[in-house]
């Protein structure tokens, strides 16, 4: 057995059939005289060289003698060296030629990015953006000014644009009376309670100075240093201590925000009647993170959806309000888009004053799933554009709980601490107080922003709220009202 190429073929034949290689003789390939190359070495003559070279590629001028030119060879330089652009085009950088390219000679140049201006073709349109006026051709005489088309709605005034509603400002941070206590020891805290609660008697006013004094989540601390440090349950020793308005406000400040709402849900919807005040005032002022563990929190206390509780006890269109509200899925954006906002207050408009009944889906759409920004800008503008506020508006369209309803969501996206100064002034107003109402509001909102509910319930009604708390409760009830209010105005 024979392998191709084994054996080796034959001087002067190829195993592939052509001719041997090499050649037997070979051309010159111009080795003759290297050994005469060695005597001819110069460094300082290869430096300058060197030198030269970079100095082209640089943008230096090439000297035209370094090389000889050849028929039919390379362009000669161009003046300034390769580093500089020719003639007539952008400069470059860095040696790169412009964007799109060198073109062939006495070719027009590429364009110099997507969609730019081609020598020779037409200019595009020019670009315009929303808020300036419109770019002319270059040329061309400016537009004249045409008035406005008329409004969607011909009994709707339109909206010129020209200025932008006033929209409240919206505060942020920590505007609660309850702060986190600094130096907070638990194990101490739960001293002091159980000391308080020790033997004949119950000390209240240490109990009202320390857990009045802590942040919620200080607070469950404490409720677990107290098992861990006794073996027993705080809330039972709490519950078994005290009694009437001061237990309930107190067993309140023990529970987490959310587990309080659900409690109080639950007690809205429970026996006969249902407080619907309270179910709006939750669903509509909490935050959708809020809302959504509050759903969780619900089904886990008491094997039932929030939404089947909302079910089972209201009907029409103030159930569907609520639902809408218990998703937790407004827009939670800062940004307004006044076109939007035009196009709602007309849609508001059209659902309500400008046509014979109400279209309440519009209204329920509109308010539970816009921004709280938007919907401010929304009730400017309508005031503006219809001369009539838009609770105004609610009260002529709706009756009973949907007009209830509708109007707490408007007031409590419209100003919050506004909307609670007025639920505690009703609370406390006439014959006999709400107490679960004052208890829920001044318990839930004390970390969140009662030093706002208490400024706008003194520019509201002439009287601080801690005045009318010291005149509508007594005893160690009043005493924990005061301490979560905070001060006096």
């Amino acid at each position: 057995m024979s392998y191709p190429g084994y054996p080796p073929a034959a001087p002067g034949s190829s195993p592939w059939g052509g001719a041997a290689c090499p050649p037997s003789n070979p051309p010159p390939i111009g080795l003759e005289n290297v050994a005469g190359y060695a005597t001819q070495f110069n460094p300082n003559y290869m430096s300058g060289m060197a030198s030269n070279l970079a100095g082209t590629f640089g943008g230096t001028y090439m000297p035209q003698g370094l090389y000889p030119s050849t028929p039919g060879g390379y362009p000669p330089v161009p003046p300034g060296g390769f580093g500089q652009s020719p003639s007539g085009q952008q400069p470059s950088y860095g040696g790169y030629p412009p964007p799109g390219g060198n073109p062939p000679s006495g070719m027009p140049s590429y364009p110099g990015y997507p969609g730019g201006p081609v020598p020779g073709q037409p200019t595009p349109p020019p670009m315009n953006y929303p808020g300036q006026p419109p770019a002319t051709y270059p040329g061309q005489q400016p537009m004249p000014n045409y008035p406005p088309g008329p409004a969607v709605n011909p009994s709707m005034p339109s909206y010129g644009g020209s200025t932008v509603p006033t929209v409240p400002p919206v505060t942020h941070g920590n505007r609660g009376t309850i702060t986190e206590a600094p130096g907070f020891d638990p194990l101490k805290d739960a001293e002091v309670l159980r000391k308080a609660m020790k033997g004949l008697g119950t000390d209240e006013q240490a109990i009202i100075d320390c857990l009045g004094s802590r942040s919620n989540k200080q607070r469950q601390q404490i409720i677990l240093s107290f098992k861990t440090a006794y073996g027993k349950d705080l809330i039972k020793d709490l519950k078994s201590e005290l009694s009437g308005n001061f237990e309930k406000t107190i067993l309140a400040m023990m529970k987490t925000p959310v587990m309080f709402d659900a409690y109080e849900i639950k007690e809205a919807i429970k026996g006969i009647g249902t407080d619907e005040n309270c179910l709006i005032e939750i669903l509509a002022s909490r935050s959708n993170e809020h809302i959504k563990e509050l759903n969780r929190v619900y089904k886990a206390e008491f094997k039932k959806t929030l939404e089947e509780a909302i079910k089972s006890d209201t009907s029409g269109h103030f159930q569907r309000l609520l639902i809408s509200l218990s998703q937790g899925n407004r827009d939670e954006s800062t940004s307004v888009d006044m076109a939007l906002v035009q196009k709602d207050v007309q849609e508001l408009y059209a659902a309500g004053e400008n046509r014979l009944g109400t279209d309440e889906s519009k209204f329920n759409a509109i308010l539970c799933a816009r921004s709280r920004a938007h919907l401010r800008a929304v009730f400017s503008e309508y005031q503006r554009m219809c001369n009539r506020d838009i609770e105004k508006s609610i009260c002529r369209e709706m009756s009973g709980d949907l007009e209830k309803g509708m109007l707490a969501v408007v007031k409590c996206l419209k100003n919050t601490p506004a909307f609670f100064a007025e639920r505690l002034q009703k609370a406390m107003k006439g014959a006999g107080t709400k107490d679960r109402t004052l208890i829920r509001i001044m318990v839930s909102r004390s970390e969140v922003d009662l030093l706002d509910i208490r400024a706008e319930y003194k520019r509201m009604y002439g009287r601080s709220l801690y005045a009318d708390i010291t005149g509508d409760t007594s005893g160690d009830y009043r005493k924990i009202l005061l301490k979560l209010c905070g001060g006096n105005d």
